[in-house]
C-alpha cells in the first residue's frame, strides 16, 4: 500500500475530521439513570438522620422518657410494689422535702462532700498536669497510669478504702498509732466519714482530671511561654500569668462536671458502710441525696418521694449549668 492509500483510509480522528456522535440512550436506560438520581438525592437527604437515629432512640428510651415518668410520679402517692396505683397529690411530695430534715442534711452532706472532694482534686490535677507538661522520660507511662483509678470498679475501690480505714485494723490507724495518735473511728464520725469518702473520690477522679488540663495545657501556644522568659518571668511566674489564664475554659468546665458528679454521689458512700444500707452511717452522717433518693424509692418503697429528690437534682443541676453559662459568656467577653 502507498503513502497515499493509507492517508485515504485513515480514521476521521488521525486525518482531523469530527469524531462520530454517541448514540442518544434509550428510554429505559433514561429512566435508570432517573431512578439512580432519585436515590442518590434520598440518600444525601436522609442518611444523616439515619445516622443519628440511634442515639436518639436510646436517649428517648433511657433517658427522656424515665425523666418525664419520674415528673409525672412525683405529683402522685404512688408506692413502689404498685407502680401503676396512682393517687394525684399535686406538688405535696416538693413540700414535703422543704420540711423534711433529713432532705437538708442529705443536701448538706452532698455540699460538703462536694466541696472537700472537688477542691483538693482539682488543685492536685492542675499541678500534675504542669509536672507531666514538661519533658519527662516515661511520659506515656505516667499519663497511662493517671487513668488506672478511672478505669477501677467503685466497689473494688471503695472497699480496699474501707480496709485502710477500719477502726481496729485498718492501716491509717495503724499509722497514726506509730506517731502517737489514737485510733479513729472513720465511719462512726460525721467529718472523719466524709474526710475518708472524699479520699475515694478524689483518688478515682484527679487522674480522669490531670489529663484533660494536660491536654488543655499542650495547645497553648509555646510562644507566651518564650516571651515570658525573655522578660524574665519564672516557671512559677509563667504557670500563673500563662497557663492559668489560658486554662480558665478548662477549669471552668472540669469544675462544672466535677459539681455534677459530686451531686450524684452514690457508690462510695453506700459501699463505705456496707452494713449500714442507705442510711449513710448511723446519724445519716454521710448520706447523700443520691442515698435518700434510693433509700425513699428502694428502702421505704415511696417511688413518688422519690421521683420527687431526683427531680429536686434535676433543677439543682440546671441551676448550676446556667451559673456555669453566665460565668463562661463573661470569660469570652473579657477575652
Amino acid at each position: 500500500m502507498t503513502t497515499t492509500d493509507a492517508s485515504a483510509t485513515a480514521s476521521p480522528r488521525h486525518t482531523g475530521g469530527a469524531a462520530p456522535r454517541p448514540a442518544p440512550p434509550s428510554p429505559r436506560e433514561e429512566r435508570k439513570r432517573a431512578r439512580r438520581s432519585r436515590w442518590y438525592q434520598r440518600d444525601v437527604k436522609w442518611s444523616p438522620y439515619g445516622f443519628i437515629a440511634p442515639f436518639f432512640l436510646f436517649f428517648g428510651a433511657f433517658g427522656l422518657f424515665p425523666l418525664l415518668y419520674t415528673g409525672y410520679a412525683s405529683l402522685h402517692s404512688v408506692s413502689l410494689t404498685a407502680p401503676t396505683d396512682m393517687e394525684w397529690v399535686g406538688l405535696k411530695n416538693f413540700t414535703r422535702l422543704f420540711e423534711d430534715d433529713f432532705f437538708w442534711n442529705a443536701l448538706g452532706n452532698t455540699f460538703t462532700l462536694g466541696v472537700i472532694s472537688t477542691v483538693p482534686q482539682l488543685l492536685i490535677a492542675l499541678g500534675l498536669a504542669h509536672v507531666l507538661n514538661y519533658k519527662l522520660r516515661g511520659s506515656t507511662f505516667f499519663r497511662v497510669v493517671m487513668l488506672a483509678p478511672y478505669a477501677t470498679s467503685v466497689a473494688a475501690a471503695t472497699l480496699v478504702f474501707v480496709m485502710l480505714y477500719g477502726r481496729d485494723y485498718g492501716m491509717i490507724n495503724w499509722a497514726l498509732d506509730l506517731v502517737g495518735i489514737d485510733p479513729v473511728d472513720w465511719q462512726n464520725g460525721k467529718w472523719t466519714s466524709q474526710f475518708a469518702i472524699s479520699t475515694i473520690v478524689i483518688w478515682r477522679w484527679t487522674g480522669y482530671n490531670t489529663l484533660i488540663y494536660l491536654a488543655a495545657m499542650q495547645a497553648v501556644p509555646r510562644d507566651l511561654y518564650e516571651s515570658a522568659a525573655l522578660d524574665g518571668a519564672t516557671r512559677w511566674q509563667q504557670f500563673l500569668h500563662v497557663t492559668i489564664p489560658s486554662l480558665r475554659p478548662t477549669i471552668l468546665f472540669t469544675i462544672v462536671v466535677s459539681t455534677i458528679g459530686a451531686m450524684q454521689l452514690f457508690g462510695e458512700p453506700l459501699l463505705f458502710n456496707p452494713t449500714g444500707g442507705a442510711s449513710g452511717g448511723i446519724d445519716n452522717q454521710f448520706q447523700t441525696l443520691g442515698l435518700y433518693l434510693y433509700e425513699q424509692g428502694w428502702v421505704n418503697l415511696h417511688l413518688g418521694r422519690a421521683s420527687a429528690i431526683a427531680w429536686m437534682m434535676f433543677l439543682i443541676l440546671l441551676v448550676i449549668a446556667l451559673v456555669n453559662a453566665v460565668i463562661a459568656r463573661r470569660l469570652r467577653k473579657s477575652e
